[in-house]
């Protein structure tokens, strides 16, 4: 008998429980392989776990909603035992003639989504980024009936929550707000933007002008890009940059390593990449974890101002915003420019409220003029 343990995959090194969601095989169900056994679901994103051999899963140490550590047995499968074939059901006698129902083509039921991913030894987890399960469409008949429907709240919701509250319960959270010109970027990009394309194989988009303008003011200002630890502040030479990309869901959070020091072609090709590998399911663990910095953009959704809540254990997030045309003053007098409200939420245990502003301020300076930074200014 040769028994294949189910273990939980590695979630990175900043997560080190997660939660078993579901069972999508029971005891004695044949298994081949790659199919999909249990979801696990970490504090940001839910692995599907497939089988790396097949044959029958012959124990379940853990039941759905357990919570569970990265290398821990959760299941066997019994590789050596023969899957039974299902029974072919007896063929039934046609009904009288006038009781033959018209024939219709019934479409096939759709395949489930598979995700590659890396191989491991006992089994190979592919995250996939989810939302909270969804209360039915409304119908006609609904505008007469008054009722109410309880869903369960996820474990990745409810994590996600007490994350978040820890955040609130823990930081000092202050935000700041200012509002930008983005004319100067929007001309650049009009002047630039097929030759860059051109020359390095992808688009000029403005959020690696963000995550650039961003390198540029931590460099002055490094408490933004440091944390707390107990009694000690945590300093980096680094700035790892998380960047929302959306799919179709939910969004996920990949960090852009080493932003500070990788030009802008190289930041919008990961940024694409991770957009390309989010929709198709190919992100790890790996890709979302850490990070010291997080940049949102509520705008694509067209969000014109809000307070970003901070990530813990970051100390500062900014928060981007919808562009629009407003009336403001240039040289005394009144002009239409696309603005955009910007706003840096942070843990003012650690950021001075002068740091702050002098951050948001610096972030607004480079992209109102690029050229400051060619010239370190």
């Amino acid at each position: 008998m040769a028994n294949l343990e189910i273990k939980v995959p590695s979630l990175g090194e900043s997560e080190n429980e997660a939660t078993l969601v579901s069972w999508l095989k029971q005891k004695g169900d044949a298994i081949d392989v790659d199919e999909v056994i249990a979801e696990i679901e970490s504090d940001k994103i839910t692995m599907e776990v497939t089988a790396f051999e097949a044959g029958v899963l012959k124990e379940v140490r853990h039941k759905a909603g357990d919570t569970v550590t990265p290398g821990e047995v959760i299941g066997v499968i019994d590789t050596s035992a023969k899957p039974k074939k299902a029974a072919k059901p007896a063929k039934k006698a046609p009904p009288p003639a006038e009781a033959v129902p018209a024939k219709s083509k019934a479409k096939p039921a759709p395949a489930p989504e598979k995700v590659a991913s890396e191989s491991r030894p006992a089994v190979k987890p592919a995250p996939v980024a989810r939302m909270a399960p969804r209360p039915p469409a409304a119908t006609a008949g609904d505008a007469q009936e008054r009722r109410e429907e309880r869903l369960p709240l996820s474990g990745l919701r409810r994590r996600t929550a007490t994350r978040l509250k820890q955040a609130q319960n823990t930081a000092a959270m202050l935000t700041t707000f200012n509002e930008v010109n983005m004319q100067p970027v929007m001309d650049l990009r009009a002047r630039y933007r097929e030759a860059f394309k051109a020359r390095h194989g992808v688009d000029l988009g403005f959020m690696s002008f963000f995550v650039q303008a961003c390198a540029e003011a931590a460099r002055r200002f490094p408490a933004v890009n440091a944390y707390i630890d107990g009694e000690e502040v945590v300093y980096h030479n680094y700035m790892d940059v998380g960047v929302a990309v959306s799919t179709d869901k939910g969004l996920v959070v990949p960090v852009l390593r080493d932003a500070g020091s990788i030009g802008m072609a190289e930041i919008e090709r990961r940024i694409a990449d991770f957009a390309q590998r989010a929709r198709e399911g190919g992100l790890s663990p790996d890709d979302l974890k850490g990070g010291t910095f997080s940049i949102t953009n509520g705008g694509v959704f067209g969000s014109l101002m809000s307070t970003p809540i901070l990530n813990p254990p970051q100390s500062a997030i900014l928060g981007m915003h919808a562009i629009k045309k407003r009336p403001v003053v240039e040289n005394d007098a009144i002009v239409i420019r696309p603005m955009m409200y910007l706003a840096l939420t942070y843990d003012h245990r650690l950021i001075d409220g002068r740091d702050a502003v002098q951050f948001l301020v610096a972030v607004k300076d480079f992209l109102e003029y690029p050229g400051g930074a060619l010239l370190d200014l």
